[in-house]
């Protein structure tokens, strides 16, 4: 959105006059103009080097009378001075009366010929290449490029399939040497790591000497590279993109809450990706969040509810499993229940978490605290991307801060009933021989552990990539998750699972659809007051409380998940 305080310029664009804010690139404002400028080395989030060409243009500037003010032609607008050569519009900011022409026969001539060298020792491996459906180069080649090749010789051979580092692969014979991984690293990064070497058509992209491509930010090199020759070494020929269904979401691997596209197949996730949106995560994501989603094809992965009967657990239909779990939770009080609820729950599962609490009358409840190393660019210390929904909903002053007296109650048998919603028990600081001494153990997760073997009723959820809902980012920015694919064998949406089992303790009906719970917690909290999950849109909405302190490592009731665990996560 424009700087309503800037200044603004008219500009003449193929013969029709616009008017931009002052600072807007040439390129930025002939897109804006409907006048789309191809582009290799461009990035609007990076610097422009302007050195793939591909963006000339025809420019001019007010063609000046004699008393040094503009000629007018008959609309009353400058005549244009055109220069004689083509000019790069990538890294010239408009002015007041520029004239610019995209489409005249020396911009088409000129496309044409930086189309020829950059295609001149380019391999034709379009049939094998991981970009290819969505390469920048295969695309302007169909409307700039020749049918027929001038170039003779022998194309000069680069190196192939060159680790730069533990995500990312080079195919160097692609590259068209447009500098934007080098710029990435450099200024978003801030790794410089990347560089060009040799001269002329030996040029090759490398790695400098003693170091690798292995910051956390390395496979945003992949999304920017427009002709394929960075790949990621965990996506590289696994699928063609054109088969890949696109699910706008969120990464819920930290409090940042990135926006993704999520890429399947058949119900298969082959890739995450960044989604733009500049209030969260700009065009970027790590490499932390975005390959965090292989455990929800875990062989752990729970597919069917159990119950704990005649010594053993034992595979049992939904209606029977939930009533089973409610039968347990109602046969104690509320000062001898406690519900560890998680930070990666939903905002609506939590809702409905604190709907249970409150019929069951339950005094202890909290959830789990995550945190790991952090940094200044994305990813946020805290690891759990719902923190601030929790303290919003389930009213925790401190995440956290109940957990040692659950465990104290556990262990000193005070505590009967637990009901873990994507968590370990564990984490309360209590052994799991003490936990397989509890009466009423309910487990809702979606992977197998050592504790849920312990537990007297399982019920098996969804991951993040396979249920909606929304969440609250760790700068108070409510956002949307979406479904990408379905959930395996028997589990069921985790809202569908808490609705069920406040319906079986004789809690309130009616909740048809996720819609309906959101409706409930609206009419509830002022927070969420006149919103929907329609109306959170695909890139949010700013304006909940934000959460200053997410965890407080000081505390020791506090406990925190090592990193290495947050890349294979017992919950969501």
């Amino acid at each position: 959105m424009a700087d309503p305080t800037l200044p603004m310029v008219n500009v003449q664009i193929d013969g029709a006059w616009h008017q931009f804010p002052k600072g807007t690139r040439v390129i930025e404002a002939c897109e804006q103009a409907g006048s789309y400028v191809p582009r290799y080395c461009y990035h609007k989030k990076l610097s422009s080097p302007g050195n793939c060409r591909m963006c000339l243009i025809e420019m001019g500037m007010p063609k000046m009378g004699p008393d040094r003010k503009p000629e007018l032609g008959p609309d009353g607008k400058p005549l244009i001075n055109w220069m004689p050569r083509p000019q790069i519009c990538c890294a010239q900011d408009v002015a007041e009366g520029m004239g610019v022409r995209t489409n005249s026969p020396l911009v088409d001539e000129c496309r044409r010929g930086v189309m020829e060298f950059l295609l001149i020792n380019h391999p034709l491996d379009c049939p094998i290449c991981d970009q290819a459906g969505e390469c920048q180069l295969q695309e302007f080649s169909v409307e700039y490029g020749n049918a027929a090749s001038r170039f003779l010789e022998n194309k000069v051979k680069k190196p192939k399939a060159v680790e730069l580092g533990p995500r990312v692969t080079l195919d160097d014979e692609r590259c068209i040497l447009c500098s934007r991984c080098v710029r990435f690293c450099q200024e978003i990064a801030q790794d410089d790591v990347l560089g060009f070497v040799d001269r002329g058509s030996h040029t090759v992209l490398t790695a400098h000497p003693g170091k690798r491509l292995e910051n956390n930010y390395s496979l945003n090199t992949v999304d920017i590279c427009p002709v394929g020759a960075l790949t990621s070494s965990d996506f590289r020929f696994k699928m063609r993109v054109w088969f890949l269904k696109e699910t706008k979401s969120i990464c819920t691997s930290c409090a940042t809450g990135c926006n993704t596209l999520i890429g399947t197949r058949e119900d298969v996730i082959y890739r995450q990706t960044p989604r733009e949106n500049d209030a969260v995560n700009s065009s970027w994501m790590c490499d932390f969040g975005r390959l965090n989603y292989g455990y929800l094809e875990s062989e752990k992965r729970l597919l069917e509810p159990l119950i704990f009967s005649n010594g053993e657990l034992i595979a049992a239909d939904w209606k029977t499993a939930v009533a089973h779990a409610a039968l347990q939770l109602r046969h104690f009080s509320g000062w001898e229940t406690a519900i560890i609820a998680s930070g990666r729950m939903t905002n609506e599962e939590l809702w409905l978490t604190a709907q249970i609490a409150r019929f069951l009358g339950v005094k202890w409840i909290d959830i789990v605290p995550r945190s790991g190393e952090g940094d200044d660019i994305l990813l946020s210390k805290d690891r759990n991307p719902n923190t601030n929904g929790a303290r919003l909903i389930l009213n925790l002053s401190l995440p956290g801060s109940n957990l040692a007296a659950i465990g104290d109650g556990i262990k000193n048998g005070q505590i009967k009933a637990v009901l873990a919603l994507g968590e370990k028990p564990t984490a309360c600081g209590i052994s799991t021989e003490q936990l397989s001494q509890l009466p009423a153990f309910v487990a809702m997760n979606i992977l197998a552990d050592e504790t849920t073997d312990l537990a007297t009723a399982i019920l098996p959820a969804f991951g993040f990539a396979e249920k909606r809902g929304s969440m609250i980012n760790g700068d108070g920015r409510l956002q949307r998750l979406n479904r990408a694919v379905r959930g395996p064998g028997n589990a069921r949406d985790d809202w569908e699972i808490l609705r069920d089992l406040l319906q079986a303790l004789g809690g309130s009906n009616g909740l048809f659809s996720i819609e309906d719970v959101f409706r409930q917690m609206r009419d509830s909290i002022p927070q969420f007051a006149g919103l929907s999950l329609s109306k959170i849109g695909d890139l949010g909405l700013h304006g909940m409380e934000r959460n200053l302190s997410p965890h407080a490592p000081e505390d020791p009731a506090a406990h925190q998940i090592e990193e290495a665990e947050a890349h294979r996560p017992s919950g969501r």
